[in-house]
C-alpha cells in the first residue's frame, strides 16, 4: 500500500460540539490536500459538498448517542444524502443493543440503510460494550444490510482497539475510530483488519507514513 492509497483509507474528521464552518473548510482543505476523505457534521454537508465537490463526505446519523427515534435518523439519512453525503456513520441505540432488544436495533439501522443508497457504517461504540455484545452488533448490521461497522463516535470513555477491530472484522468491514492520532497507531488497525480509518489527526497521520 503506497502513500496515496493509505490516505485515501483516512477519514478525516471535524465533529465536536462547537464545530464551525471554517473548522469544516479547514479539514476539507486538508482533506483535498493529502488525498483523504472528510467526516463532518450534519448541519454543513450542504456548504461543504459545494466547497470541496471532489472530497469524499461521510456525515453522521443519529449522533452521538444513537437514541433519535427511528424516524428522525431515517430522514436524517435523507436530508444528508440531498445535501451531498457520500456515505453515512449510524450510532446504534447502544441502550437497546444491552437491553437485549434486537429486532429493535435491527429495523433502526434497517430504516437507515433503506433510505437512501449511500454507504452505511454502523457505530456501535464498543468502550460500552461486553465482547457478547459487540458480537450482536456485528451480526445486526449485516442482517440490516450495512456496509461497514465503526468502532466509535469519540465521545464515549474509550475509542478503537486492536482487539475490536479483529473482533468486528469477523462480521463486515470495519472503520477504526477514536483514539487514532499517528501512523503505526493506524497501522496497527489496519493490520488488525480495518479498512478505514477516522481521526481528527488525518494530517499528523498521513504525514507519518515513512519516506521510500
Amino acid at each position: 500500500m503506497d502513500r496515496e492509497e493509505f490516505a485515501a483509507r483516512i477519514d478525516h474528521t471535524v465533529l465536536g460540539p462547537e464545530t464551525t464552518v471554517s473548522d469544516v473548510e479547514r479539514v476539507l482543505d486538508e482533506a483535498a490536500e493529502y488525498g483523504m476523505n472528510a467526516c463532518i457534521p450534519p448541519c454543513y454537508v450542504s456548504e461543504a459538498s459545494e466547497y470541496a465537490p471532489d472530497v469524499t463526505l461521510a456525515t453522521v446519523v443519529g449522533f452521538p448517542h444513537g437514541q433519535h427515534a427511528t424516524a428522525a435518523k431515517r430522514e436524517e439519512a435523507r436530508v444528508a444524502a440531498d445535501d451531498g453525503a457520500d456515505e453515512l456513520d449510524m450510532v446504534v441505540n447502544v441502550g437497546r443493543l444491552q437491553a437485549g432488544e434486537h429486532e429493535a436495533v435491527r429495523a433502526d439501522i434497517e430504516a437507515v440503510v433503506a433510505a437512501t443508497t449511500l454507504p452505511v457504517k454502523v457505530i456501535v461504540e464498543t468502550a460500552l460494550l461486553s465482547d457478547d455484545e459487540k458480537r450482536a452488533a456485528g451480526k445486526l448490521a449485516r442482517e440490516a444490510g450495512a456496509d461497514f461497522l465503526k468502532t466509535s463516535t469519540g465521545f464515549a470513555s474509550g475509542g478503537a482497539t486492536v482487539d475490536d477491530v479483529a473482533l468486528l472484522s469477523e462480521y463486515l468491514p470495519v472503520k477504526a475510530s477514536g483514539g487514532v492520532s499517528d501512523y503505526e497507531t493506524a497501522m496497527a488497525m489496519l493490520d488488525a483488519g480495518a479498512e478505514r480509518i477516522g481521526a481528527s489527526s488525518g494530517v499528523a497521520i498521513v504525514e507519518g507514513y515513512p519516506e521510500d
